[in-house]
């Protein structure tokens, strides 16, 4: 079994920053990509931050500037660092990996449970 933990979410005033971490566990060969997405009341889950695992990474144009997504590889864990954080960044924020369990030679999509962020003063 494969699991994705996130933590980090919350309530910030805007302009302030949050660290939002996830950590994948469980029977696990390699990994991908890990990435974050968001989901606002209302709207569609949009790509917020990609990591490719090749050094490679790209962001949401909404969020260039502000938001880094990091990993480490050692730990299957990756971050996503928010500074000026703005209303509209309020979502449930859900971690996304590719990974190929050790029961199979193929990648498969995991996600996180999510974590809320509001960002409201």
């Amino acid at each position: 079994q494969v699991q994705l933990v996130e933590s980090g979410g919350g309530l910030v005033q805007p302009g302030g920053s949050l660290r939002l971490s996830c950590a994948a566990s469980g029977s696990i060969y390699s990994i991908n990509a890990m990435g974050w997405y968001r989901q606002a009341p209302g709207k569609q889950r949009e790509l917020v931050a990609r990591n490719t695992g090749d050094g490679s990474t790209n962001y949401a144009d909404s969020v260039k500037g502000r938001f880094t997504i990091s990993r480490d590889n050692a730990k299957n864990t990756v971050y996503l660092q928010m500074n000026s954080l703005k209303p509209e960044d309020t979502a449930v924020y859900y971690c996304n990996a590719k990974i190929i369990p050790r029961t199979s030679w193929a990648p498969f999509d995991y996600w996180g449970q999510g974590t809320q962020v509001t960002v409201s003063s």
